[in-house]
């Protein structure tokens, strides 16, 4: 049984250290997802937070610099964690700030933590160097990495009582992850390529002409690489219209904090599309003014209600 929110004052005061150790995580190392999640109430922004502290350990053993073996060692070590949170084997007193946070909020929430062990899944893709030939195959890597943790922001968000369609708000939300990631493969080219990481699909490559990779600050000689991004933007922004669908199932605040993060990265995307060979000379971003509109819009819930609109016009079409 969930706990309720008044439940979250009463928290003992290791787990409230164990979330506070979390929010710092969230807010040193993440700042587009601790800018989205700072319009939760506090009971969820600790969630988020939890969530991403233990999914960001999990990244980092991924990204590391220990070799492979290693690595995969590592990270089976975190799904046997993951394992004792699922069981409700972790004390409040553990000496694991991340995994008492996270059992915490398994317990507040209905986490489908098993997401969780797919995030494993994915990094453990990228550990043994994983290609991927078509989008069906990255679609697969995608929604380990990605869209497990829209379904598991899901579990923190819930739905509104009556909501139209709210079977469907995982689908959407691991939709949403989707276009988030890709947008992230997009932006993260040249860097992934510096690692030795190819993550779009070899027929895309092959198909504009980019198989030689992406290892200099100019397009691959004889590509077309703006007809590539604008075909993985093509992909994308249809990834988002179906993820967005999701927003007016949520609450105010939680819609507000959907449309913040994935706005923001709806907008990169724009950023990306404008100038596709910008990725290529570094790490394209929003400034702060551009990031805080959208979060006034997502506040406003002017995005949920057009997109709510748009849904019941084709209801009745």
């Amino acid at each position: 049984m969930s706990r309720t929110v008044e439940d979250t004052a009463h928290a003992s005061a290791p787990v409230l250290a164990a979330y506070r150790y979390c929010e710092a995580i969230t807010g040193q190392q993440a700042r587009n997802f601790a800018y989205g999640i700072r319009l939760l109430p506090t009971d969820k922004r600790q969630a988020m937070s939890a969530l991403y502290a233990f999914s960001r350990r999990i990244d980092d053993i991924g990204d590391g610099t220990l070799e492979s073996t290693a690595k995969q060692r590592r990270l089976e070590d975190t799904r046997a964690l993951l394992a004792r949170i699922k069981d409700g084997r972790i004390d409040d007193d553990d000496t694991d700030p991340v995994a008492v946070a996270l059992s915490d909020a398994a317990r507040r929430f209905p986490l489908p933590l098993e997401g969780l062990d797919e995030l494993i899944d994915g990094v453990l893709m990228d550990v043994r160097g994983e290609t991927y030939e078509t989008w069906d195959e990255l679609k697969v890597y995608c929604r380990c990495v990605a869209g497990a943790i829209g379904r598991l922001s899901l579990g923190v968000f819930g739905t509104v009582p009556g909501a139209q369609d709210a079977e469907r708000a995982p689908e959407y939300a691991d939709t949403l992850g989707l276009a988030l990631q890709l947008t992230n493969i997009l932006r993260d080219v040249r860097e992934d390529a510096g690692n030795g990481r190819t993550y779009l699909p070899a027929e895309d490559l092959a198909k504009f002409g980019c198989a030689d990779g992406f290892d200099r600050p100019v397009p691959p000689p004889g590509s077309d690489f703006a007809g590539l991004v604008h075909f993985e933007v093509t992909r994308a922004r249809a990834l988002f219209a179906e993820g967005f669908r999701l927003l007016p199932m949520l609450d105010r605040r939680s819609g507000a904090c959907v449309a913040a993060m994935a706005g923001i990265y709806h907008r990169l995307l724009t950023r990306i599309a404008a100038d596709p060979e910008a990725v290529l000379r570094g790490r394209v971003s929003l400034p702060g003014r551009e990031k805080a509109f959208v979060a006034v819009r997502g506040l406003s819930g002017l995005d949920a209600r057009a997109i709510g609109r748009r849904q019941s016009v084709r209801r009745r079409g």
